[in-house]
């Protein structure tokens, strides 16, 4: 499968704490690992780790360093070192949009996600988003995908679509972000 023109992005910055003030959230090696996974497996061109913190950038390059080429997780598990490839570190959303700019020569539409449909604002369906990658698949695409309690207002404000959220016919709804976005995968480019 040749790579589509879309690209993930797990956002730690800027997000909303448990009272909804922006904050930044810290990197774990989990989510680094499984959405570099499943963005390789439905054939992504990208995932950004998004965080203005430096240190947490050193995190991100420490975990990355153990899968490069001749390191010793890339010669013991090379399918991981080849989904670990995808990843880059940006700052701030703003940077991964202009790399991937760069990289595609057009800005990227942006979607956003989240627990909650957010009050005010469309929200686009999965088979709704699907069909638009499917018919205009040159134009590239950065799903976000927020930590903590998830992508601030303005954030979502400023997207270009928010994708529905996740609803398993159930009340209960708090799913990790790295279940979250493998699910929203499939629902957007998997098998019927």
């Amino acid at each position: 499968m040749s790579p589509r023109r879309v690209y993930s992005a797990l956002v730690h910055h800027p997000v909303k704490d448990r009272d909804g003030a922006s904050v930044a959230t810290s990197v774990t090696n989990l989510d680094v690992h499984d959405i570099a996974r499943s963005s390789r497996t439905y054939g992504l061109s990208g995932y950004y780790v998004v965080t203005p913190i430096t240190a947490q950038h050193a995190i991100v390059d420490r975990i990355l360093a153990h899968w490069r080429p001749g390191a010793p997780g890339a010669g013991r598990v090379p399918q991981r070192a080849e989904a670990l490839r995808l990843i880059q570190v940006a700052r701030s959303i703003e940077d991964a949009v202009a790399d991937i700019e760069a990289r595609e020569g057009r800005p990227p539409r942006v979607w956003a996600t989240g627990a909650r449909a957010p009050a005010g604002v469309d929200t686009l369906s999965f088979a709704e988003g699907g069909e638009r990658l499917r018919s205009d698949p040159e134009v590239p695409t950065l799903i976000l995908f927020g930590t903590g309690h998830g992508l601030v207002g303005d954030t979502l404000a400023a997207a270009n679509a928010v994708l529905a959220p996740i609803r398993a016919g159930g009340d209960y709804n708090h799913l990790s972000v790295r279940a979250a976005a493998a699910i929203i995968f499939d629902r957007l480019f998997g098998e019927s």
